[in-house]
């Protein structure tokens, strides 16, 4: 195996990582950005008023996508397992 190709399976495989995280992590900065704003205008400094807006925007976006993610995920999977009986 060469540079080129390890450089390449490291880069397509942190390219997938980025793939399926930035939707998940999107939609949490937004609702986080969103409950911030909240809590300054409103004088409301309860730390755990965070979490719930985000747990639920988090599982919601993974219901939607995680067909998609999951579809993304197992046709890398199956490229690389067929790249390894190629060598």
């Amino acid at each position: 195996m060469s540079m080129e190709q390890v450089t390449l399976l490291m880069q397509g495989g942190i390219l997938q990582v980025l793939k399926l995280c930035a939707p998940v992590l999107g939609a949490a900065l937004i609702i986080g950005l969103v409950v911030a704003i909240f809590q300054a205008t409103t004088s409301i400094q309860e730390q755990t008023l965070t979490f719930l807006p985000k747990l639920l925007v988090m599982l919601i976006v993974l219901a939607l996508l995680g067909g998609a993610m999951f579809t993304s995920m197992r046709s890398y999977t199956v490229g690389l397992f067929q790249m390894i009986g190629r060598m």
